[in-house]
């Protein structure tokens, strides 16, 4: 099968959209199906090239920086100060790449290729041009949808009076985005709860909850390298709780870093592993910083390849305050590695997360209650290994074969009802 990927968010980005497209790509491939991912330049430029890894082709289309949001590649600068006082940050230099007018390059690319269906992953500019040539074609669509507005209205800061209303219109474009496929997929059943309006039957398009899946082959329980512990700084035989993610406003990281403020004045040992870099980072740095506990927080920034599995390992309590994930592959990949979980009971986590089976689910905005749980977790062994086998249970249903074998059979089954109405 020819089969296409298109999305305005790819690798070497860093989260949901980016990893799931890469994964998902690189999975095809190795089932034998020539795989082609539209996505836009990192330099700006048109090139097309074979991923590094996995061999499958990357056309990488004419892009412009957008600088009012970070590029999620390059580390975040810190934010300037003018007269003591810091300035808001409205303008990065390593902005983010987006394909306008990129119709005419994905139909040349296209026609060249002929896939047999085309998977889109993002309702941007490279979505809109693919909708057009699939039209055209009368190739047949199938969409994912990763978001939830807030992940957009919350990076940018807007005010709570103009968020509810933006959020409202954002919805509607991404039920509009589902539409006009064949067939659409979320990661979880909660996201499509959220999304579909509760009376499917004008959804005509069939939407299926199906997880982004991880590869259990990389992330595994088990003992982390003694290099890592040397390579990173980190404190060996001591309490770690890691964050592995995005460090930006949405992810609400601001109430770890005060659970963790309250950890430390009950277990000094605790120690704080933070891997993944935003425009949050410096913020909570400062938090940090003012409570005197720098030198039990260790800020990583972006760890990717054979290190980030290992640093998994380091782990004694994975913790997650986000409260918009429409399913979160890093805790995914923390309960593959054996970690108790504690995170916020919101968007579609509870679905991994039981509270008191493989961790504990809290209230938004609660660092007392995420304190809570941390530290039950560090100070009682014997709950700590049964949450961690627990975890690793509940991270077995979502192995990313099962979504590959599901996606294929989704993909079968549009290519057969496209030829019967055809």
């Amino acid at each position: 099968m020819k089969i296409v990927i298109s999305t305005d968010i790819y690798y070497p980005m860093i989260n949901g959209v980016a990893v799931f497209s890469r994964n998902l790509a690189a999975g095809l491939k190795k089932r034998g199906h020539k795989v082609m991912v539209l996505a836009p330049s990192i330099d700006g430029e048109f090139y097309i090239e074979k991923d590094e890894e996995f061999g499958f082709t990357v056309v990488r289309l004419k892009s412009m920086k957008v600088h009012v949001y970070p590029d999620q590649i390059n580390k975040v600068p810190a934010s300037r100060s003018l007269i003591g006082v810091k300035l808001p940050k409205i303008y990065y230099k390593n902005g983010l790449n987006v394909s306008l007018n990129c119709y005419s390059t994905i139909k040349e690319v296209l026609d060249d290729f002929q896939p047999d269906i085309i998977h889109d992953q993002t309702p941007g500019p490279v979505a809109l041009a693919v909708f057009r040539y699939a039209k055209k074609r009368n190739i047949p669509l199938v969409s994912t949808d990763h978001a939830y507005p807030d992940n957009l209205t919350q990076q940018l800061k807007l005010p709570h009076i103009a968020k509810k209303p933006i959020n409202s219109v954002m919805n509607r474009y991404f039920i509009s985005f589902l539409k006009r496929s064949e067939y659409a997929t979320m990661p979880t059943e909660q996201a499509v709860a959220d999304l579909i309006p509760q009376k499917r039957k004008p959804f005509k398009v069939p939407v299926e909850a199906l997880s982004n899946g991880i590869d259990l082959s990389r992330f595994a329980k088990g003992r982390a390298d003694s290099e890592i512990y040397k390579k990173y700084g980190i404190p060996k035989n001591k309490p770690i709780v890691l964050y592995v993610g995005r460090v930006d406003p949405e992810k609400t990281l601001d109430v770890l870093m005060e659970a963790f403020v309250k950890v430390q004045a009950k277990i000094p040992e605790a120690q704080l592993v933070v891997v993944g870099d935003g425009t949050a980072r410096p913020k909570l740095e400062k938090i940090i910083e003012k409570a005197g506990i720098s030198e039990n927080a260790h800020f990583l920034g972006r760890i990717v390849g054979d290190d980030l599995p290992q640093l998994y390992r380091t782990g004694t309590v994975f913790a997650i305050t986000s409260k918009t994930e429409t399913q979160s592959i890093v805790l995914m990949e923390a309960m593959a590695s054996g970690l108790p979980c504690v995170a916020v009971n919101a968007g579609a986590i509870h679905e991994l997360v039981r509270n008191n089976k493989n961790g504990y689910l809290c209230g938004p905005d609660d660092a007392n209650a995420v304190s809570r749980g941390i530290q039950k977790i560090i100070a009682d062994k014997k709950r700590h290994d049964r949450m961690s086998e627990e975890s690793v249970k509940r991270a077995a249903k979502h192995d990313i074969s099962h979504t590959l074998t599901r996606m294929e059979e989704i993909y079968n089954l549009v290519l057969d009802n496209y030829e019967k109405g055809a």
